[in-house]
C-alpha cells in the first residue's frame, strides 16, 4: 500500500444494479452504477468499469486499497436458495437450474473472484445484505442518531428489517425473513399488470393514481396477512417466485379473475385498479411498521433503504402522518446504494472508526453528485471527432441560456458537473422543459422519452420556495417524497371534466404547472439548493425571474430502456435521437438545426481499464 489514507472499496453486483463506492478515511470519493457504463441497464456483471471510474477519480490503484467490502453474504443467500429449492422440489428445477451455472461460476467464490478482477491483495470483507442497506441510509444522514428502515425484495433471508444507529454504531433489531416480501408482493403486481420485475414498480406507483383501490380487500383477503406491528405475511400458495422464473401463475390469475396483462399491450383499468389497490397495502404496510419502530425506540429521525423505499409515494405519506419528525431517505436506495452501505460498514463497524455529522445539517452524499464529470476542452475534442457544431460561452452565461430556452417551451438536455449516483436525475444528466406547458408531458413522454403516455414528470424547484408550490415544509433534494401542489395552484375542474376516469384524465390541467402535475395533483418534488448545484440552481431561479415561478421538469437524461447517460458522446446519441432542441455540455451549446446528419453507427463509449 503505497498511500497514507485509508481506502475501502464497496461492491455490489449479480444480482441486479451492480455498482462500485470508494471511501477515503471514511469520505465518499465516488461512487457509480455498472450500467452507466455498459450502457446495459441495471446491469448485474461485475463492476469493473465503475470500480476503474473510482480509482481515477482518487488517483489510486487497487494496491492502495485497504480493503474491499461485498455488499452480501453470498454462502448464506446460497443456503437459502437451496432450503428453498429443497422445500419445493421436485417443483422448481427449471429455476434451479437457470441459477446454478452463476453460483458456481462466481458467487460461491466471490472472494476469490474478487481479488482477481481487481488484482489486488486487499481483504475481502462481506456485510449482510440489509446491514449495507441500513449503512448506506444511517451513515450519510444528517443525524446522530435515528432508526433506519429498510424493505426490499430479499437480501439472504431478510425482506425487511429495522436497527438503531447512534454515533458510528448501527444494531439490527428486527427482521422479516423471505419468502414474506412486501417487495416480492409489489414485484407480483408489476409481473402481472404486464410490467418487467425489478425497473417496472415506480411505473406501477405512476399508474396507480389512475384507478381505485377496489382490489385493497381482495389482497388482504387471499395474499397478504398484516399485522397492526408492521409484521406480515404472504399466502404463498397464491405466489411462485420461489420455486418458478415467474412471480405468479394461475393460482394468483384465479384471485383475479384472468391472465396476466401482455406486455406492451393496451393498458385497461383493471390494470389501474390494481396498481392503486398493491399501492395503497405497501403504503398501510410502511406506516404500521413506521409506528411500530416510533413506539420501540422513541427517537425522533427515521432513515430508509433497500428497493420499496423508492416508493416516493409511500414517503410523503411516512413524513405527513409521521411520528417521526425527521426522515432522511438514502437516494441511490436500491442495490446499487448497498455498494455505498458496505463501504461505511467497513470503515465504522469493521474498522469501529468514529462518525461526524455535518454541523450545517448537510448530509454526506453532496446531492449524490458522485459519479464522472467532464471538463470542456475534453468535451470540445470529443464534439469535433465526429463533427458536431457547437458555441462555446462564458461557463457564468450558461444559466441564463438555458432559462430563457426553457421559458419558450424548448426542450433542454442539460449536462454539467458531476454524474448522479442512484436512480433519479437530479440536474446534472437531465432534460429539463417548462413546468407550465401544458403539452410538455406529452410531448417528453411521446417524442423524446418515447415511453408509456401516463407517466409523470417530476418537478425541480428552488429549496427556498417549495412550500410555496407543494405541500411540503421540508426539503427534498433527491427527488425521494411525492407532495400535492398548493391549494392555491390547483385548477378547477370542469363537471364534465369530473366526470373522467382512467387515462382519460391525462390530458386534463391539474394546475398551474401541468407538466409537473399528476392526475391527483401530486408531484415527485426535486428541491435545489446553490450548495451542492450551484449552475441548475441559477437556471431555475432565471426561470422565476421571467415567469414568476421557480419551477422547471426535470427528467433523466435518456430514452426508454437506456441508463441515463454518462459520457458527452452519450448525451449527443440522446439528444440526436429525439426532438430535443437545445443539448447543453457544461458551457458548450448545441441546436439541433446547427447538426450534421447524424451517423448513429459505431462504438462512442469511453472504456475505464483496472490499472
Amino acid at each position: 500500500m503505497t498511500s497514507s489514507s485509508v481506502y475501502i472499496l464497496g461492491i455490489s453486483a449479480y444480482y441486479h444494479d451492480s455498482a462500485a463506492a470508494l471511501l477515503r478515511d471514511g469520505v465518499i470519493v465516488a461512487a457509480a452504477q455498472e450500467e452507466r457504463f455498459s450502457r446495459k441497464k441495471h446491469d448485474p456483471g461485475f463492476p469493473s468499469h465503475a470500480v476503474a471510474y473510482c480509482f481515477k477519480e482518487a488517483g489510486i490503484t487497487a494496491k492502495d486499497l485497504h480493503s474491499v467490502v461485498f455488499y452480501d453474504k453470498p454462502w448464506v443467500k446460497f443456503e437459502r436458495l437451496m432450503e428453498t429449492y429443497l422445500s419445493y422440489a421436485p417443483r422448481g428445477l427449471r429455476s434451479f437450474l437457470a441459477a446454478m451455472p452463476m453460483w458456481i461460476k462466481h458467487k460461491l467464490f466471490m472472494g476469490k473472484d474478487i481479488r482477481r478482477q481487481l488484482d489486488t491483495d486487499a481483504p475481502v470483507l462481506f456485510a449482510e445484505h440489509h446491514q449495507s442497506h441500513a449503512a448506506s441510509a444511517f451513515y450519510p444522514s444528517p443525524f446522530e442518531q435515528a432508526a433506519v428502515l429498510t424493505v426490499d425484495g430479499v437480501g439472504e433471508w431478510p425482506t425487511s428489517s429495522w436497527a438503531v444507529g447512534k454515533g458510528h454504531e448501527l444494531e439490527i433489531k428486527q427482521e422479516i425473513h423471505f419468502p414474506h416480501s412486501l417487495g416480492l408482493l409489489y414485484s407480483a403486481f408489476t409481473y402481472y399488470t404486464g410490467f418487467k420485475v425489478n425497473s417496472g414498480e415506480y411505473k406501477v406507483m405512476g399508474l396507480a393514481p389512475y384507478g381505485k383501490p377496489r382490489f385493497v380487500e381482495t389482497i388482504l383477503d387471499e395474499l397478504f396477512s398484516l399485522r397492526e406491528d408492521g409484521s406480515f405475511q404472504l399466502k404463498m400458495d397464491r405466489f411462485s417466485f420461489a420455486h418458478k422464473l415467474t412471480m405468479t401463475d394461475g393460482r394468483f390469475d384465479k384471485v383475479f379473475g384472468g391472465a396476466p396483462r401482455k406486455p406492451e399491450s393496451d393498458l385497461t383499468q383493471r390494470e389501474m385498479d390494481l396498481a392503486a389497490s398493491v399501492q395503497v397495502i405497501t403504503e398501510m404496510a410502511l406506516e404500521k411498521m413506521v409506528r411500530h419502530i416510533h413506539n420501540q425506540t422513541g427517537l425522533d429521525n427515521l432513515c430508509m433503504a433497500g428497493g420499496v423505499a423508492l416508493n416516493c409515494v409511500a414517503n410523503g405519506k411516512i413524513l405527513r402522518h409521521g411520528p417521526f419528525k425527521r426522515l432522511w431517505i438514502q437516494p441511490a436506495a436500491g442495490d446499487a446504494g448497498g455498494a455505498l452501505g458496505a463501504a461505511f460498514a467497513g470503515w465504522h463497524q469493521y474498522l469501529d472508526k468514529p462518525r461526524t455529522v455535518s454541523a450545517d445539517g448537510d448530509d454526506a452524499m453532496r446531492g449524490s453528485y458522485l459519479g464522472p464529470a467532464y471538463p470542456t476542452e475534453e468535451i470540445t475534442k470529443r464534439l469535433q471527432d465526429f463533427g458536431a457544431v457547437f458555441e462555446e460561452i462564458p461557463e457564468a452565461e450558461v444559466p441564463e441560456r438555458v432559462a430563457e430556452a426553457i421559458c419558450s417551451e424548448k426542450v433542454v438536455g442539460f449536462f454539467h458537473g458531476r454524474m448522479e449516483f442512484g436512480p433519479r436525475a437530479l440536474g446534472a444528466r437531465s432534460i429539463l422543459g417548462d413546468a407550465r406547458s401544458t403539452e410538455m408531458q406529452k410531448t417528453m413522454n411521446l417524442k423524446i422519452k418515447y415511453r408509456e403516455s401516463f407517466r409523470p414528470f417530476a418537478p425541480s424547484c428552488l429549496e427556498e420556495d417549495i412550500a410555496d408550490l407543494f405541500e411540503l415544509d421540508t426539503p427534498s433534494p433527491y427527488m425521494l417524497l411525492v407532495a400535492h401542489v398548493t391549494e392555491a395552484r390547483r385548477r378547477a375542474l370542469s363537471e364534465e371534466e369530473q366526470g373522467r376516469f382512467g387515462l382519460e384524465l391525462l390530458n386534463i390541467p391539474k394546475s398551474d404547472l401541468p407538466a409537473i402535475t399528476h392526475v391527483d395533483y401530486s408531484a415527485r418534488v426535486q428541491s435545489v439548493n446553490g450548495r451542492w448545484n450551484k449552475a441548475y440552481h441559477e437556471i431555475i431561479r432565471g426561470v422565476k425571474a421571467r415567469t414568476g415561478i421557480g419551477c422547471i421538469v426535470n427528467t433523466s437524461f435518456n430514452v426508454r430502456g437506456e441508463p441515463i447517460v454518462r459520457t458527452p458522446e452519450d448525451a449527443y446519441r440522446c439528444f440526436m435521437r429525439t426532438d430535443m432542441d437545445l443539448l447543453v455540455l457544461e458551457n458548450l451549446i448545441l441546436r439541433k438545426q446547427d447538426q450534421p446528419a447524424f451517423d448513429d453507427q459505431g462504438d462512442w463509449r469511453e472504456e475505464f481499464e483496472l490499472d
